[in-house]
């Protein structure tokens, strides 16, 4: 008889360690796709930045809205790892972490943002948008 329930214990066992670790649905935490590698910094400076943001009157020039500089040569240090001045308990790009990333919000237009979503004037594509929140997953490297 304890040869049989030793025997069942270890069929048991075997069953349920054979089942592995199940692949999470891309909806669940940890379930996303890795992001493209194609979605650089050069992309979203060339891409978003440079043709939505880096503006006379906006993120551009000698008294950039917020003192974020979004131009070509001066955005990487103005974003990244820097204190949003909107929300201080977020920086404006935090490397890795789309939802911790004020300008993600920002460009989204997040409900806890303060003032408007992101470019007031004109738009972004949903193509852009995910650009940049790509790039950000990827850890926002100057690349």
């Amino acid at each position: 008889m304890r040869h049989v329930t030793l025997i069942a214990l270890l069929a048991t066992t075997l069953a349920l360690s054979g089942c592995g670790k199940m692949k999470p649905l891309p909806t669940e935490p940890g379930g996303e796709e890795p992001p493209p590698a194609d979605a650089t910094f050069t992309r979203v400076q060339a891409e978003v930045f440079s043709v939505s943001c880096a503006l006379s009157g906006c993120h551009a020039g000698s008294a950039p809205t917020a003192g974020m500089d979004l131009s070509a040569g001066a955005a990487y240090g103005n974003i990244v790892g820097v204190t949003s001045t909107e929300r201080g308990d977020l920086k404006r790009i935090e490397p890795g972490d789309p939802n911790r990333s004020y300008l993600v919000k920002k460009i989204r237009g997040d409900s806890d943002i303060t003032g408007g979503t992101m470019p007031l004037i004109g738009s972004i594509t949903t193509g852009q948008r995910q650009l940049v929140i790509d790039w950000v997953r990827r850890g926002a490297p100057q690349d």
